[in-house]
């Protein structure tokens, strides 16, 4: 694995695996990391991001795992074992889970990362309490984070808008905050609706963007790439 540490890491949200390598090799994996999810994993496979790795890629696998705590902890395991960067979980998979996931995947230079989903962004309050969840959004996603950080994950996947607040949950020095709904000045919001640019991200607190369309469908992704790193504090 990689010991470089990316500022952006690049969402490869391909239904296409051709189309996605098509983008990778346009990519510099010194300037930035990738980001491969549910869908691409599925159609690729695990030596697919092997092979991502072994071109000297950054790699956050985005597959939020949540299941039994012996189940999540091998999965998190196996995930270790292809050498990418970041794994994520789900923080509503609860104390027992989380921890599992901790032990499998040891805080050490060479693990990656392992930080927590608290709640997805597709969920609004309404959806919350269809699955009998009366708390404040705002709380949950709090109490989420807090327990994902007392099990002594590394952080978490949250909006920008709430970065500042997960970063003082996190007692560790450099917490991994990180933050997709990323939108350089001037591209198009899309169907994003609570978006920053990455400097207000950078400067909220986040750690780490996730940047999409305003790079893959970029006619030239890597100066689309620079442009963002220039724009962004050191």
């Amino acid at each position: 694995m990689t010991a470089f540490r990316p500022r952006i890491y690049v969402a490869l949200d391909f239904a296409d695996p051709q189309a996605a390598q098509s983008l990778v090799a346009q990519l510099d994996p010194r300037e930035c990391g990738v980001k491969v999810g549910k869908e691409l994993f599925t159609r690729t496979g695990a030596e697919w991001v092997r092979a991502l790795v072994g071109q000297g890629f950054s790699v956050f696998l985005d597959l939020k795992f949540h299941d039994i705590p012996h189940t999540v902890a091998q999965a998190c395991q196996a995930a270790a074992d292809l050498g990418v960067r970041i794994v994520n979980v789900h923080a509503s998979g609860g104390r027992a889970m989380l921890a599992a996931a901790r032990r499998a995947v040891p805080v050490a230079p060479d693990a990656p990362a392992l930080i927590a989903v608290t709640v997805l962004t597709s969920m609004d309050q309404a959806a919350l309490a269809e699955v009998g969840i009366a708390r404040p959004l705002p709380e949950h996603v709090a109490a989420l984070a807090q327990l994902a950080a007392d099990e002594g994950l590394d952080g978490v996947v949250c909006s920008a808008w709430e970065a500042a607040r997960m970063r003082s949950v996190f007692a560790q020095t450099d917490p991994w905050i990180v933050t997709p709904g990323i939108r350089p000045e001037g591209s198009a919001v899309d169907d994003q609706a609570r978006i920053m640019t990455p400097r207000e991200a950078l400067l909220a607190g986040a750690s780490e963007l996730v940047i999409g369309r305003p790079i893959t469908r970029a006619d030239d992704p890597a100066a689309a790439v620079r442009a963002i790193l220039s724009s962004i504090p050191t």
